[in-house]
């Protein structure tokens, strides 16, 4: 773990505030349903950014050029009590002012007192949601917050607004054919990854730009939402999924948007031999930054 400076003293909580971005890991993997390890991601997508530059040519974007970047290390949170480490996460996020996180889970479960941090700020959110999970369970196993709940408790407590929000790369097998009833109910736009196959996800964007608007917007974007045979670290991989030039389109699309916090989850280390999804996930992180508003382009 990387301990955040914030928690040591109120002068390191004064610079984490003039940040205009900054990662954060989120080093919990207790809310997971199946196999654990995202704990460990925040440290393998670290390590693994050590080969990434500060120029995205493909784009353009000159992020620190542009915007005060820090990392500021990771929540301390308890490995024995998951809805204190939720509490934990929150209060800690709820300190960053208007800095905006990047965060690094971590399983799905970390997003949403990330979420109830940012309401604060800004209320009301629109989602950009990628992954294979729409994660709008009411409960699982009789727990109503897991990583399998983040978005239908978001959804009750009012941090987001379904009506502009978009789920990208839905699939994967699920207990009955009214699984998803409640979220088409809410409005949120359901693309299957089915949709995405074979095909440019460009014009999608334009649509979710049209969609959303000037609302506020969080990106949330679980690795699972690729292919395993791209992306095999993580703990409820699903087959048929995006590809990473997929990827890069949809964080790219968001391009515009005001886009007030970002997150990559559920890399699971323990699962990714040859550290490949961890690259994957410090560039989608890279390329997250470099969408943020304020960054300037060449």
């Amino acid at each position: 773990m990387v301990v955040a400076l914030m928690t040591h003293t109120s002068r390191c909580a004064d610079q984490i505030s003039s940040l205009d971005a900054c990662f954060l890991g989120a080093p919990m993997d207790w809310g997971t349903s199946n196999r654990p390890g995202s704990r460990f991601g925040p440290r393998s997508v670290r390590c693994e950014s050590s080969v990434l530059r500060p120029f995205n040519t493909s784009t353009g974007a000159a992020p620190f050029e542009s915007l005060q970047v820090g990392d500021i290390g990771d929540v301390p949170v308890n490995p024995y009590n998951l809805l204190k480490s939720v509490q934990l996460i929150e209060d800690f996020a709820s300190k960053l002012g208007k800095c905006r996180p990047l965060s690094i889970g971590g399983d799905h479960t970390v997003t949403l007192p990330i979420l109830r941090a940012l309401a604060k700020t800004h209320g009301k959110m629109a989602l950009l949601h990628i992954d294979a999970h729409s994660d709008t369970e009411s409960s699982m196993f009789g727990e109503q917050v897991t990583h399998g709940t983040t978005f239908y408790r978001a959804c009750q407590e009012g941090l987001i607004d379904p009506q502009l929000s978009t789920q990208i790369g839905l699939r994967g097998g699920d207990y009955g054919p009214k699984d998803y009833e409640w979220t088409k109910e809410q409005g949120f736009h359901m693309v299957w990854a089915s949709e995405c196959w074979h095909t440019s996800l460009s014009p999608l964007m334009n649509t979710v730009r049209e969609r959303v608007g000037s609302c506020p917007v969080y990106l949330s974007f679980d690795i699972d939402a690729l292919d395993p045979s791209i992306a095999p670290g993580t703990g409820t991989p699903e087959i048929g999924g995006l590809t990473t030039p997929q990827a890069l389109e949809i964080i790219r699309g968001a391009r515009g948007l005001n886009v007030v916090g970002c997150d990559l989850v559920e890399v699971s280390p323990p699962f990714d031999v040859s550290s490949m999804t961890a690259l994957i996930g410090a560039n989608l992180l890279f390329e997250m930054l470099c969408i943020l508003p304020g960054v300037k382009y060449y």
